[in-house]
């Protein structure tokens, strides 16, 4: 097969990470992976895994941008034979559809999000996500969302969870190494209960929901965890002191540590008792719910989105109301009245689930059998 994705960058993310994984498993299985798309920090790691970048202008959503688009795969398509387009993002979903109408190439999307669609043309605009031959959900809850969305049959989508590097994420004696180097370096107090929301500054990610939880706690007079806040503000200087504030306000200097960005998640998890999820909006598919499952850790998710279908509630962890602090609050209580015996079984269920589920092996011979059914 010649198999060529569409994708406006490559610089980190999930839809990029999964790009470079199909691409991965394609040259693996003797087949050719290009990528079209403008570059980015991944593409050492596309080279690496043998995909071959042809470098357009995929991000723009200028219509005359697209067209031109359009016409370049179509001659791309042509001089290299490709069988199937794989579209991963909107505008460029555009232009390859225009030009696998103009040739013999098969067409595949997978939706990776809950776009906005406030308006009619918006809805029109994300609409090409569900007009593959074969369209992909990266969730059940993505796949109810493209049926009510879009009107597609549910019988015309394809559920493929993302996929968790479990072996990355495997509790090994060097990574608890490093995950007390970690510790050591953040200045984390010893002997203390850690919780770790591991997401960028952003503000439906829920900083703000298990900070408010953790001033409830401590207004009711309970133990409070230490709360590690691990990514970036990525610019959002406000959002950030917004959350210093509401720090202060609960008098929760001692408890919550602000990190940044941090390239070894294993050693982030390592270092933890529990990790906490708690979106305010419905995520498509909950990676570091699952990542963190894969460290063998109980977690905590807002009960919605992909992130519920990682947590089996009471097995794997607990599921709590979005945006609701209260309910948060005492579920950590829960979880911090359990003896480590009864945390580490759960984080054992919880590793077992994902490794049934929501492995990058899943993800790249499902997506590979999605290929080969339309070739065939």
């Amino acid at each position: 097969m010649k198999v060529l994705q569409v994708i406006p960058g490559l610089e980190t993310g999930g839809a990029e990470r999964t790009t470079i994984e199909i691409a991965e498993a394609l040259v693996r299985d003797g087949h050719e992976a290009l990528v079209a798309s403008e570059g980015g920090a991944m593409e050492a790691e596309l080279a690496a895994a043998g995909g071959e970048l042809i470098r357009l202008p995929l991000a723009s959503k200028n219509l005359f941008t697209l067209l031109d688009n359009a016409a370049r795969l179509k001659a791309l398509i042509k001089a290299r034979d490709i069988d199937i387009v794989h579209a991963r993002s909107r505008a460029p979903a555009w232009s390859a559809l225009r030009a696998v109408k103009q040739t013999n190439a098969k067409f595949v999307t997978t939706y990776h999000g809950t776009y906005n669609a406030q308006s009619a043309l918006k809805r029109f605009y994300n609409s090409v996500m569900a007009r593959g031959d074969r369209v992909i959900a990266n969730s059940e809850f993505i796949c109810d969302y493209i049926v009510a969305e879009h009107g597609l049959a549910i019988e015309a989508i394809t559920v493929i969870p993302r996929g968790v590097d479990v072996d990355r994420f495997e509790m090994t004696d060097a990574v608890k190494q490093r995950g007390r180097d970690l510790a050591a370096e953040w200045a984390l107090p010893e002997r203390r209960f850690i919780a770790v929301l591991p997401a960028r500054l952003t503000r439906w990610k829920g900083q703000l929901v298990a900070i408010e939880a953790l001033g409830r706690l401590k207004a009711e007079g309970q133990d409070v965890p230490v709360l590690v806040l691990v990514g970036g503000d990525q610019g959002r200087t406000a959002y950030r002191e917004e959350i210093e504030w509401l720090i202060g306000r609960h008098g929760l200097e001692k408890n919550v540590w602000l990190v940044g960005h941090c390239d070894d998640m294993p050693a982030a998890l390592a270092l933890a008792d529990i990790a906490l999820n708690p979106s305010t909006d419905p995520e498509a598919f909950g990676r570091t719910a699952a990542e963190a499952s894969a460290a063998g850790l109980p977690v905590i998710v807002a009960d919605h989105g992909g992130a519920r279908e990682v947590v089996e509630e009471g097995v794997t962890g607990w599921r709590t109301p979005p945006g609701d602090a209260g309910a948060l609050a005492k579920t950590l209580q829960v979880a911090m009245e359990l003896d480590i015996a009864a945390r580490q079984a759960m984080g054992r269920a919880g590793r077992q689930r994902v490794m049934e589920r929501f492995t990058v092996s899943a993800l790249q011979t499902s997506t590979l059998r999605v290929y080969r059914e339309l070739l065939e």
